[in-house]
């Protein structure tokens, strides 16, 4: 597990390997290491999801992660004791059915060495966590996440909006609107229908 001093320094080591072999790599991620490097969250995390990287039309899927990088990532986890997964493509289906409408115009960038690393807004880190709440229940540290950003109930509203375009079951519905009212927000179904 990291906390984020841990963590800034497991990602200037990733940084500063890929500058000396030549390499670059920009990604979004999300997640609790976002959370964590944007001071949101103190809980600390086992590793950094990885979402996309930036394209021409927004971000594209990282499905896969480059070779390259996989052994800069591992041999950054052999010296630091973090094993070969601390920074991984996991999450990367989110952007099958696509990201949250800006979120590429509202993200903050670090850079580390040759490594930029793209976090979402604190509205986009809400459609994520509110997603993973709703799949994962209010017990889940998604739920204390989305706590944790305080959301407004606007912007409770429009995550929920986005997370229906991922999900427009009937069952899922059901879940998001018990969700939303844990957090003190009631709708109806036409308040989160989908065109």
């Amino acid at each position: 597990m990291m906390e984020r001093e841990r963590l800034d320094e497991a990602l200037a080591t990733l940084g500063a390997l890929l500058q000396e072999r030549g390499e670059h790599f920009n990604a979004l991620v999300i997640g609790g290491g976002s959370l964590l490097l944007l001071g949101v969250v103190e809980r600390p995390t086992a590793d950094i999801d990885v979402v996309g990287y930036p394209s021409a039309t927004g971000y594209a899927k990282a499905d896969v992660l480059p070779d390259f990088l996989v052994a800069a990532v591992r041999d950054v986890g052999d010296a630091l004791g973090l094993g070969p997964a601390w920074f991984n493509s996991g999450p990367a289906g989110l952007v099958d059915f696509g990201l949250p409408p800006g979120l590429a115009d509202r993200v903050t960038v670090r850079t580390y060495g040759t490594l930029e690393v793209h976090l979402p807004a604190l509205e986009d880190l809400v459609c994520f966590k509110l997603y993973a709440a709703v799949d994962l229940t209010e017990r889940s540290k998604h739920f204390t996440d989305l706590q944790a950003l305080a959301p407004s109930a606007e912007q409770l509203l429009q995550a929920a909006r986005w997370t229906r375009t991922h999900d427009p079951s009937a069952g899922f519905l059901r879940e998001l609107r018990r969700i939303l009212a844990l957090l003190d927000v009631e709708v109806s179904n036409a308040d989160l229908s989908i065109s």
